[in-house]
Parts: structure tokens; C-alpha cells; sequence
């Protein structure tokens, strides 16, 4: 008698949930302690400033001597904090 196997549903692993939550608890650390940061676009151009708020699909950020901006994420290419 050959071995028995597992049913099919049992050896698929599960999904992995649509939202983990980390880029919310990211912004709002950084929204928090109103954390000077560095947002680099995807054609290159480099924006310094403070996010204040955010949702699903842009980031306002506050610049020093200059306008404030409203950015949509797909725009991003990635940010870091002043200084690192």
C-alpha cells in the first residue's frame, strides 16, 4: 500500500495578510517627532521636509522656505531621515 499523502489544502502555506501595518507605524513616528526627512522622487529630484499627514495614496510634506507639497507615493522612490 503506497504512503498516504496529505490533503492538498494542508501543505499550502497561508496568505500572508494584505496589510502589515508597518508603513502606517512608520509615517506616524516620524509625523509624531515631527522628523526632518530627505524624499527622493523617482526622476531623481530631492525634497527635504516634515510629513504631516498621509493616506492610501499621497504624503504632505512641510518644507522650510518653500512650499508645502503634496506628494503621491507612487512618486517616491525612497526616503531616509536627515543625517543618515
Amino acid at each position: 500500500m503506497p504512503p498516504s499523502r496529505p490533503p492538498a489544502s494542508a501543505a499550502k502555506k497561508p496568505v500572508p495578510p494584505e496589510q502589515t501595518n508597518a508603513e502606517n507605524f512608520y509615517y506616524m513616528k516620524q509625523m509624531q517627532t515631527k522628523t526632518p526627512m530627505v524624499i527622493v522622487l523617482t526622476d531623481g529630484e530631492v525634497i527635504q521636509g516634515v510629513i504631516e499627514w498621509y493616506d492610501k495614496m499621497c504624503l504632505k510634506v512641510n518644507r522650510e522656505d518653500a512650499p508645502n507639497l503634496l506628494l503621491y507615493k507612487a512618486n517616491i522612490k525612497y526616503m531616509y531621515k536627515v543625517g543618515e
